[in-house]
């Protein structure tokens, strides 16, 4: 129970890699408040956690929405205790060619994939720093590192939240916060089954280890960062993509 006493929020909790990470933080001991903008989700998925043995709350969050942000952290401190680990999880996509993508579609992605991380990580080092400790990890992409075809907005707002996470873990690291980036490969999530089969075969066959991954890698990696073991790391992306990119 190396988390047992901590509070974990974790954001896009209903469901993949969010859901697969809050589940990982409850086996661990932590309470994990599984925030989302669809509520009925994230207390679905926190009563599943709670069967299953774990402490588990679902919250309603739009993490683009600033003052819907502080509300929620407002209410973890004062209902539960302030936070001491923040997972950065929720994404939205909406592909399309550079220069045909709509501005909407841009602005929509950034609000969400990198605005978000950033008004949930001020609030956030807010409370850490009066306890002079937390974690806090940011889930890029490894198309924030190489980019992709069709996805102009989404790998600008991974690349983004890599930046986002060395210039924070830089910023509180001497106030005993670590803060650091998971950037995932294609993982067997909803956003990569509507794909054609064909599609996922070719992507397939970049990987290394012949496989996509799944949420529970994500999920273990995250684990490990927000643990005691990994109290000297800081500032680091760590890339779980089956050697996709190397």
């Amino acid at each position: 129970m190396e988390l047992k006493d901590r509070v974990a929020l974790i954001t896009g909790g209903a469901q993949g890699i969010g859901k697969t990470i809050a589940e990982a933080l409850a086996k661990e001991g932590a309470h994990v408040v599984l925030a989302d903008v669809n509520l009925d989700g994230a207390e679905q998925s926190a009563e599943s956690i709670k069967e299953n043995g774990g402490s588990a709350s679902g919250v309603k969050l739009d993490v683009a929405n600033a003052e819907d942000v502080q509300t929620v952290f407002n209410s973890i401190a004062k209902d539960l205790k302030p936070l001491d680990i923040l997972v950065n999880n929720a994404g939205i996509t909406r592909d399309g060619l550079m220069m045909r993508m709509k501005e909407d579609d841009w602005d929509r992605v950034l609000a969400i994939n990198l605005k978000g991380g950033f008004l949930c990580s001020q609030q956030a080092v807010k409370q850490m720093m009066k306890q002079k400790r937390g974690s806090i990890v940011n889930i890029a992409s490894i198309v924030g590192v190489m980019g992709n075809f069709g996805q102009a907005n989404y790998s600008a707002s991974k690349a983004g939240l890599i930046g986002l996470t060395k210039t924070t873990a830089r910023e509180v690291a001497s106030r005993g916060i670590t803060v650091n980036a998971v950037a995932p490969g294609f993982i067997d999530t909803e956003m990569t089954r509507v794909l054609e089969e064909n599609v996922k075969q070719k992507l397939i066959e970049q990987i290394p280890l012949a496989r996509l991954g799944l949420p529970e890698d994500i999920a273990h990696c995250v684990a490990f960062l927000v643990s005691k073991q990994a109290s000297y790391i800081t500032g680091q992306v760590i890339n779980v993509n089956g050697g996709m990119l190397m």
